[in-house]
């Protein structure tokens, strides 16, 4: 079987490895000592587990993280890693709480990047700590520039041109993105997108997705504003939810699409109530950049070669396959 090599650290390591007759020489003493190649197996031999902190720029209680969260911590329970979460909307809070993780001297970090000049800094000190950082979910157009290992996330501009074709195909006109967050480079890549591809005319709508009701308003606001919107495209499943409430007060005929979704726009999809939805899998990134940062320390593997990101999207969320969708999101992992 394979044992660690003695005394060998990977970069950045806080810990030496144990020696490898004394790993073999455990595995002989416990019962059902799984394999080295086993994350588990591996934490169970050395008595050293690797602590991995997750950084992502949530709102608290927001689904869509929670998502993430869990597909992190599942990967965390495979490997036997010692997972912190954390999150901060503001870009300053965020960046503080990198650099917390720094101080405590974590074996790796995992990080959103909507804001990603306000990274840049504490990635820096990471790195010169010699602690790996991952990146996911946003800065696909970043991650390199800011000095990340590695990048599991969807190309939301890819993801906005394909919803602005598939408006196309649904014979749309007048489409009003709406943005949540401004200054959020994920968010705008995707409206940008949009109205890059669609052939009807593109508008932005910018909200405080912090305050659901001005935010419900606002729509509703345009709606009354301009009937010639024909599609409303949101940025998150409980803002399309919030559209189509919008879309009713206003009395618009407007259709709904987003981006992302929850177990409750699923159900909206399969009633109809929402046209699609576009599921960038946020559970798989949290997952595999966990996953990640433990491969990289017990076997130096570095997803994508450190020059292409790893793919999770886009996939369409449509009436022809939201009953096979809404079969994972009952488990809450979609």
């Amino acid at each position: 079987m394979n044992t660690p090599l003695p005394a060998r650290r990977l970069p950045g390591s806080r810990r030496p490895v144990r020696l490898a007759a004394l790993a073999a020489a455990c595995c002989l003493l416990l019962a059902g000592c799984s394999d080295a190649s086993s994350g588990a197996g591996a934490a169970d031999r050395t008595g050293d587990r690797i602590r991995i902190t997750l950084v992502t720029h949530g709102g608290k209680g927001d689904a869509f993280w929670e998502l993430v969260r869990k597909g992190a911590e599942a990967a965390a329970a495979k490997d036997g890693v010692e997972l912190t979460y954390a999150s901060d909307a503001d870009a300053a809070g965020q960046a503080e709480l990198v650099r917390d993780a720094v101080r405590d001297g974590v074996d790796g970090i995992a990080v959103t990047l909507a804001k990603p000049q306000a990274m840049k800094s504490p990635v820096a000190e990471a790195d010169a700590a010699g602690i790996p950082v991952v990146g996911l979910n946003s800065g696909i157009d970043a991650w390199r520039a800011t000095g990340l290992l590695e990048y599991f996330g969807q190309d939301e501009s890819v993801a906005g041109r394909a919803v602005g074709d598939k408006l196309d195909a649904l014979g749309a006109r007048h489409a009003l993105c709406v943005i949540h967050e401004r200054g959020n480079i994920a968010l705008e890549a995707r409206c940008a997108g949009v109205k890059k591809s669609f052939a009807g005319t593109t508008e932005m709508l910018y909200v405080d997705g912090t305050d659901m009701t001005a935010m419900t308003t606002a729509v509703t606001a345009r709606l009354r504003q301009e009937p010639g919107v024909d599609e409303v495209v949101t940025n998150g499943a409980q803002f399309a939810l919030a559209a189509v409430r919008a879309a009713g007060t206003a009395d618009s005929e407007a259709e709904v699409a987003t981006f992302d979704l929850n177990e409750d726009l699923v159900d909206a999809v399969r009633d109809g109530g929402v046209q699609f939805a576009v599921d960038q899998q946020p559970y798989l990134q949290g997952y595999l950049a966990v996953d990640a940062l433990w491969l990289y320390r017990t076997n130096g593997n570095v997803s994508g070669g450190g020059v292409a990101p790893v793919l999770t999207g886009p996939a369409f969320v449509t009436k022809t396959n939201v009953a096979e969708v809404a079969r994972f999101a009952a488990a809450g992992t979609r």
